[in-house]
């Protein structure tokens, strides 16, 4: 797989250096096909929980029921086979920067999804859509709507929260990472979910059939064309992003439930622009190019080729590759937490943030969480300069104010920025 990382804007920088190592920055252990070659130029550029302060701390002293693991294995290999095919991610040629940042939100669902903006046609919804295989799995309480964690109280709904309490036996199931669609037509019902108003008067019981926020909840929500998506879904979108719960209010009944998802949103600038309220909700934001070289695009016409021809033999000659993948992402996961980062890089990413005029704190907080997450991919316990200036293009570009006079690109903008504050 050619190592295409970087932006166009990333190119013009490329001979400037840092005051740091120039050594190649290589991963140990992950690789796409060839691998990624970060190399000088750096990309234009997201669960784990690193603390659990803040939390409303209740013992859960019940004892909890494993189902049969085996069964499970069985009846998910089944329910995979009976699926459409998904192109695999790793057979993906090229984009590397747009999978780079929806592979570090698998790693750290903290920093808050990715939006990616590009031309049509560059596989971004193929691309979304093959991370399905890559997502690890996490424990749910066994036939619970909303995916709760039977191990964090902020996670579970009213109905397992109030078994808990009642010091009632969870059964608990292990089960892949949810990714859930967001059709442009939606209703506000089908994402919200309903209330059965006729059962709730005759019967005086909340009958909540629960939505698309709910189904997502400790998952992903994709929305593809975020950019044309109706304005009261943006909101109720918002909303959720905001507080981590979906209120459904109905004729005097109000039903909350957590909806806590990696929000992942996919356009083409062409069609429109985004709300700046709604584009600060997404973590990082990948800007995706058109192929120019023709080999590459040759080699990407004959995978697509042999996939459609053969989506089973396809799948299974990139076996071995989205194994690997998948292993070296649930490791990042489980050492994630171990990750530092120096208190004078958390003081020069704040001095690039506050220079660039960046709104708010989140380009801080995300730029550190996404920094952390890469360095846990390559397996260091610490974070480095390069690690930095690969995703704070990633973190900051959305957030930087929209200049109409202005002629250079918001990425090169943040990168020139680094090199001043780093170098």
């Amino acid at each position: 797989m050619a190592s295409t990382l970087g932006t166009s804007s990333t190119a013009i920088l490329a001979s400037r250096s840092l005051s740091y190592p120039t050594s190649k920055p290589t991963f140990s252990s992950f690789s796409l096909t060839s691998g990624l070659n970060y190399g000088r130029r750096f990309c234009g550029g997201i669960g784990i929980i690193e603390g659990k302060k803040g939390r409303s701390q209740f013992a859960v002293t019940n004892v909890a029921t494993e189902i049969n693991s085996v069964e499970q294995a069985q009846k998910r290999a089944a329910a995979m086979e009976s699926q459409r095919p998904v192109y695999p991610f790793t057979a993906i040629v090229g984009q590397e920067e747009m999978k780079l940042c929806l592979i570090l939100n698998v790693i750290d669902p903290k920093i808050g999804g990715v939006m990616i903006m590009g031309d049509r046609g560059t596989g971004k919804s193929t691309t979304v859509r093959s991370l399905v295989d890559l997502l690890p799995e996490i424990k749910v309480v066994s036939g619970d709507p909303y995916n709760s964690d039977p191990e964090d109280p902020e996670s579970m709904g009213n109905e397992v929260r109030e078994s808990v309490m009642k010091g009632e036996e969870l059964s608990i199931v292990m089960t892949k990472i949810n990714m859930v669609d967001l059709p442009l037509g939606a209703t506000e019902d089908r994402v919200c979910g309903t209330i059965d108003i006729e059962k709730a008067l005759t019967e005086g019981v909340k009958a909540f059939e629960p939505g698309l926020l709910a189904k997502a909840n400790r998952g992903i929500l994709y929305v593809d064309e975020v950019n044309l998506l109706d304005d009261h879904l943006v909101d109720v979108l918002l909303d959720s992003a905001a507080s981590g719960w979906n209120t459904v209010e109905r004729e005097g009944i109000s039903i909350s439930h957590p909806a806590r998802f990696i929000l992942i949103g996919s356009g083409n600038p062409e069609e429109g622009e985004l709300r700046p309220q709604l584009l600060d909700r997404f973590g990082m934001h990948a800007q995706v190019g058109t192929v120019r070289d023709a080999e590459l695009r040759v080699k990407i016409v004959e995978e697509r080729a042999r996939f459609d021809r053969n989506p089973k033999e396809f799948r299974d000659s990139y076996k071995a590759e989205q194994e690997k993948l998948q292993q070296q992402i649930a490791s990042a996961r489980s050492t994630l937490s171990s990750v530092q980062i120096d208190h004078e890089l958390k003081v020069k990413i704040s001095k690039v943030c506050a220079e660039l005029n960046v709104d708010g704190l989140r380009g801080d907080i995300v730029t550190n969480r996404a920094a952390k997450a890469l360095a846990s991919l390559k397996g260091r316990d610490n974070v480095t300069p390069e690690d930095i200036a690969t995703v704070i293009p990633n973190c900051l570009r959305h957030r930087l104010r929209k200049d109409p006079l202005e002629s250079i690109d918001s990425g090169l903008l943040v990168i020139e920025k680094f090199y001043e504050v780093f170098s």
